[in-house]
């Protein structure tokens, strides 16, 4: 309804330029979510259009004949959504109306970046106008885009997007799981990451995520409980910005077949902070954060599929030849295993259990792998 306003169920723009004050002065960036293919109904231009003012016509998909609402008038919906009125990003007065939005929030709450809702209805050639126009605003301005499937380059490239939702690889690691066949994400880990003369994204971050808003819960889509972890070992360990969505740190349930309001609950701190399968989740996924953070082979290091049978999966990640391999078994018994590896007579490291060391000698190493863990070995 209005761009420059905050919603007045969430507080005032002073609270919230305060609030982003406070993350700032704690490190932490502020993304928005920027919502530029469409608008409400009572969207004060479209409000301007319903009254008789052909001022603004031209800012919406405007045709003769009539709405749902009785407008008389047609106009085109997000998806068939007619509360949804879709923006023309065609017009130079809608693109420089949303690019001055933009300048305003930098102005007032000086954010970090965007997260563009359903990027993959934008015009590209709005992308690359809104692309120029932010990180001329901020040089480090992060643009990143909600996407499903198809290519990402299309909207993930220097003109564009910073970084775009990874769909293939959430299907792939819940599917994996759930059908004990690790090699369907496998297949997408090496299609998009793989070698380099013919991966897709190599050197590229997109934004990896088991759950979010739009989707069942992790906790609710597993049919073991047991892999909860084992999910995010994968989502840790491979290329891109892992994201979690709030709840899941602590294996939070919410299944969208039933309503989208059971994907966001209120969540209530006491009910979790005794509970021992949330504090495990937390504990695992705490872990998780701070190895990675710690260990540019897993943010920047390129990709390589070392072992996959359906239930076990290694895979490495090198940079300047320092080398991690993330090693998974899914099955609910111990698990032996003696594989090949890209580097000879060296000792690892288990960066989860720091007390656990292995050798390789003539690039073979062997592994005994506990039922439904995960290690993260990294070269010594």
């Amino acid at each position: 309804v209005d761009y420059t306003k905050i919603d007045s169920r969430l507080g005032t723009n002073a609270d919230f330029a305060a609030l982003c004050k406070k993350l700032h002065e704690n490190g932490i960036k502020v993304i928005l979510d920027g919502v530029f293919n469409h608008v409400g109904r009572d969207f004060t231009k479209f409000v301007e259009v319903r009254n008789g003012n052909n001022s603004y016509r031209d800012w919406f998909h405007i045709n003769d004949g009539n709405s749902c609402y009785n407008d008389g008038f047609w106009y085109e919906g997000w998806e068939g959504h007619y509360e949804l009125v879709k923006l023309n990003l065609y017009n130079p007065a809608v693109k420089e109306y949303l690019k001055e939005v933009i300048t305003g929030w930098v102005k007032e709450f000086d954010i970090d970046g965007l997260r563009l809702d359903v990027a993959y209805c934008l015009d590209l050639n709005f992308l690359k106008e809104l692309h120029g126009h932010c990180k001329w605003l901020k040089n480090d301005f992060w643009l990143m885009g909600e996407t499903l499937h198809g290519d990402y380059n299309r909207w993930m490239n220097p003109e564009m997007l910073d970084s775009v939702t990874n769909y293939e690889c959430y299907k792939g690691i819940y599917s994996s799981l759930n059908s004990m066949n690790l090699f369907e994400i496998a297949h997408s880990l090496n299609r998009q990451f793989g070698p380099e003369q013919w991966c897709i994204y190599r050197g590229k971050h997109l934004m990896t995520f088991v759950d979010n808003h739009d989707v069942t819960r992790i906790a609710s889509i597993l049919t073991n409980k047991n892999h909860l972890p084992l999910c995010y070992g994968i989502l840790f360990g491979m290329p891109g910005i892992p994201c979690i969505y709030y709840g899941s740190e602590w294996g939070i349930e919410g299944d969208r077949k039933i309503t989208d309001l059971n994907l966001r609950p209120e969540i209530f701190l006491e009910k979790y902070e005794n509970n021992e399968f949330a504090k495990k989740i937390e504990k695992e996924i705490s872990q998780l954060i701070s190895i990675r953070k710690s260990n540019i082979e897993l943010t920047h290091g390129n990709y390589k599929e070392i072992l996959v049978k359906n239930k076990q999966f290694i895979f490495g990640r090198c940079y300047n030849d320092k080398w991690i391999l993330v090693v998974l078994n899914l099955d609910d018994k111990d698990e032996i295993l003696e594989f090949n590896v890209p580097f000879s007579n060296k000792s690892l490291i288990n960066l989860k259990n720091t007390n656990e060391h292995f050798t390789t000698f003539n690039n073979k190493l062997q592994l005994n792998i506990p039922a439904f863990s995960n290690k993260i070995l990294k070269v010594e």
